[in-house]
C-alpha cells in the first residue's frame, strides 16, 4: 500500500480493534495478552505493507492469517526471546565500549557513535544494547501469596500518537534544522558527520541541537 507515513500511522491505528480481536480469541493458552497483542501489531504492520488493493480482497481477509502467524510464532518459540550467541557477546561488547566512552566523552554516548566505534551496523548495536536489559516476570510471587505484578506500559495508541504529534511540530522547522534531527536522532550519525554534511561545526551542531530539543519538549508539553 502506498501511503505516507502520517497515513500509514492512521491506517494501522484505525485496525488495531482486529489485533485485540484475535488476541483476545488466541488468551488463556499460556501466552500472556500483551505479547499476543504486541506480536500482532508486527503482523498489522506488515500486512499493511503486503496488502495489493487490486486483489479486490478486504484487508481484514488478508490481514487476519498474517497477523494469526505472528501470535502463533510465540506458541513455536515458547513464548520467549531466543537470543544468539553472537548477539550475547556482542551485548558485552557494546557494555564495555559504552562505559569508556562514557568516561571519554564525559556522557552517554549514543548508538551511532557506539556503531561506528565498533563497526557494527547500528540496528545490531540497538538489539545488543536491549539484550543487556533485565527482564522482568509477570508472575513474580509476592509476600501476600499473589502471583501477578501489574507492568504499567504505554499503548500503542498513545505511541501512534505521540509519533504523529512530533511529525506536525517538526514540520514547523527549517528544512536544515529538520536534517540536522533526523542525521542525529533518525540515521545516529555522530555530530562531527553531521557537521561535515551541513557545512557546520561541531560546536555549532551541539549548540543548534540542544535549542532545538528544548524547542521541540516545549510544543510538546504545551
Amino acid at each position: 500500500m502506498h501511503k505516507t507515513p502520517a497515513e500509514k500511522d492512521a491506517f494501522v491505528a484505525a485496525n488495531l480493534g482486529l489485533v485485540h480481536s484475535l488476541a483476545h480469541r488466541l488468551k488463556g493458552r499460556g501466552i500472556e495478552y500483551e505479547e499476543l497483542y504486541s506480536a500482532g501489531c508486527v503482523g498489522l504492520v506488515k500486512a499493511m505493507e503486503g496488502f495489493d488493493e487490486s486483489r479486490g480482497l478486504k484487508f481484514s481477509t488478508y490481514a487476519v492469517p498474517v497477523i494469526l502467524g505472528e501470535m502463533k510464532r510465540l506458541f513455536r518459540d515458547g513464548g520467549s526471546v531466543k537470543v544468539s550467541r553472537s548477539l550475547k557477546e556482542l551485548s558485552l561488547k557494546v557494555s564495555r565500549e559504552r562505559d569508556k566512552l562514557s568516561i571519554s566523552l564525559g556522557r552517554e554516548p549514543t548508538v551511532g557513535e557506539l556503531s561506528e566505534a565498533l563497526g557494527v551496523e547500528p540496528q545490531l548495536i540497538s538489539e545488543a544494547i536491549n539484550v543487556a536489559l533485565p527482564t522482568i516476570s509477570l508472575t513474580q510471587p509476592d509476600d501476600d501469596g499473589g502471583g501477578q505484578i501489574d507492568v504499567e506500559v504505554e499503548s500503542p495508541e498513545e505511541l501512534l500518537s505521540d509519533r504523529l504529534a512530533l511529525r506536525e511540530v517538526l514540520k514547523e522547522l527549517d528544512e536544515k534544522d529538520r536534517l540536522l534531527l533526523v542525521m542525529r536522532y533518525y540515521k545516529n550519525w555522530t555530530q562531527t558527520q553531521t557537521a561535515t554534511c551541513l557545512g557546520m561545526t561541531q560546536v555549532q551542531v551541539s549548540r543548534r541541537e540542544k535549542k532545538l530539543l528544548l524547542f521541540l519538549r516545549g510544543k510538546l508539553l504545551e
